[in-house]
């Protein structure tokens, strides 16, 4: 046997105590490139570990600090972002860093290291294939074996690799899909990379149904996302609509190969889907990028001095009382259905001119400058503000505007839906994937829905939303507010982390069949 067999051999055979007095406490390993915060109790640098692109990051972030509250033995595999970690090349060489590495080690904080990883400003950019085989090679020749995991949980393409390595070993595994990006290339091409694909080939996910590994080592390209599906023990998307949109083959840019599998697994009974949740810092009663902190008592006065505060700070005409539309998602064509906005733009503002209805977009992407030119032909200037994407901007906007626009042609979770509510803002939204899992549409005496969903995905359909939303506008004030309140205390209690984790918690004491933690 290899060095890597023999001592993931031994962890699937291990009866020992293993931490607190838990013997019977599964360990868990949560791997994945992206996180946000946790608990200091686990180690010198955890707060220190801060390396976010996405939702993926919130929901890491979240599981593992609950894992941890509840006493489970949990460990988090992630990327040496040095840069990210604020650990500068001397620190990197001292004796105290490796002082720090010896004990992330023993304190169930696990970084692989690699020269790509180190000076990276973000998660995505250049070489991320690079990134992943480096990333999944330590994970699998080194972290595994050290930690020897009951269960592991992987994130996205960037870890396809290990729930092969370690069925080859007997040991769980759970993937959880963020989004359906994916890569291909060759065993020769990962073995190259130091990670030895001849010990768990016959797990993989190739082009070509494979005959040998000598036949497919050169020739026949794995597909990393498919290679995840295929060989992991259960799969869960961020929404369970998106998981059935993608079975049903609603959306064409998802290759067979992700979408066979995912079936697959689906009809066996392994695969679901577990909604993401907004990070804990967006609550307008703390939010410190508002102009005036609020909570649901306050809903109608707070949004009144934070939406003359974004006016005046966008340019836009200074008026409370002035319906406002808020963007807060990037400008991609592809996904988000800008351009089903820039369509209707100014006819929108125009046929609402008598109220004043004003929009803020927040945000950066390939239809900036489309937007700003709308604006300049037709001098919108003090009605329509088009701002580059800025954390605390974004955030004053959910907490200024009284509509936030979300028109997604296909969304695997989505957080702008969960957010706004939060706020007392409503979604005008696309009824697609994890939007319609998390936006009810508005009843007609207001006493149930969050939102205002439109079916038909194009620019009527948006428009057909927004002015579904002027209509709930021009309700009383006494109807809006009791509204408000109503859906600001609803989605706090819906849309947490503590939702979310206890899910993920369910979901691995069903796979293990026993419980997690204390």
């Amino acid at each position: 046997m290899t060095g890597l067999t023999a001592n993931v051999t031994e962890a699937a055979g291990k009866t020992e105590a293993k931490i607190d007095g838990l013997p019977d406490s599964p360990t868990i390993l949560v791997v994945t490139p992206e996180i946000t915060y946790l608990p200091k109790g686990m180690g010198n640098m955890a707060q220190r570990m801060h390396a976010k692109a996405g939702g993926m990051a919130d929901v890491s972030a979240s599981l593992v600090s609950a894992l941890y509250d509840q006493g489970a033995d949990v460990h988090v595999a992630l990327p040496n972002y040095r840069r990210m970690f604020n650990l500068d090349v001397q620190e990197v060489h001292n004796r105290e860093y490796q002082r720090v590495r010896e004990n992330l080690g023993k304190e169930r904080i696990h970084l692989a290291e690699d020269r790509v990883f180190y000076h990276r400003a973000e998660v995505y950019a250049d070489e991320n294939l690079r990134m992943a085989l480096a990333f999944q090679r330590d994970v699998i020749n080194y972290i595994i074996p050290q930690v020897r995991p009951d269960l592991i949980h992987c994130n996205d393409w960037m870890t396809g690799l290990i729930p092969a390595a370690a069925r080859r070993f007997n040991i769980p595994s759970l993937l959880t899909l963020h989004n359906i990006h994916t890569e291909k290339l060759t065993m020769a091409e990962i073995e190259d990379r130091g990670i030895d694909a001849a010990e768990f080939w016959n797990h993989m996910y190739f082009e070509n149904p494979p005959h040998s590994y000598e036949e497919s080592r050169d020739g026949n390209a794995t597909d990393l996302l498919a290679t995840g599906i295929f060989a992991a023990d259960h799969v869960n998307s961020v929404s369970e609509t998106f998981l059935h949109e993608v079975v049903e083959g609603k959306h064409a840019f998802v290759p067979d190969s992700i979408r066979n599998e995912l079936s697959n697994k689906l009809h066996a009974g392994c695969a679901s889907g577990i909604l993401n949740a907004p990070d804990v810092s967006y609550d307008p009663a703390t939010d410190p990028s508002l102009a005036f902190n609020y909570d649901h008592e306050k809903v109608m006065e707070g949004k009144a001095i934070n939406k003359r505060a974004l006016q005046e700070k966008a340019g836009l005409n200074v008026d409370p009382d002035a319906p406002m539309l808020f963007w807060p998602s990037r400008l991609d064509p592809m996904q988000k259905g800008c351009q089903l906005l820039a369509d209707i733009l100014y006819q929108t503002v125009a046929d609402y001119s008598d109220i004043g209805l004003q929009v803020a977009i927040i945000a950066n992407g390939e239809f900036f400058p489309h937007f700003q030119t709308i604006v300049q032909m037709h001098n919108l200037q003090d009605r329509v503000a088009v701002m580059d994407f800025k954390e605390s901007d974004s955030r004053l906007g959910y907490a200024a505007a009284d509509f936030m626009l979300m028109p997604s042609r296909f969304e695997p979770c989505g957080l702008p839906q969960m957010v706004s509510p939060k706020y007392g803002t409503l979604s005008v939204v696309h009824d697609t994937g994890g939007i319609h899992d998390t936006v009810e549409h508005m009843h007609h005496d207001c006493t149930m829905g969050n939102g205002f969903r439109f079916q038909h995905y194009g620019p009527e359909g948006l428009r057909w939303g927004i002015d579904e939303a002027i209509g709930f506008y021009r309700r009383s004030f006494q109807e809006k507010e009791k509204t408000l309140t109503r859906i600001m205390k609803e989605s706090a209690n819906r849309f947490n982390h503590t939702t979310t984790a206890s899910n993920y918690i369910a979901l691995y004491e069903k796979m293990l069949g026993k419980k997690v933690g204390a």
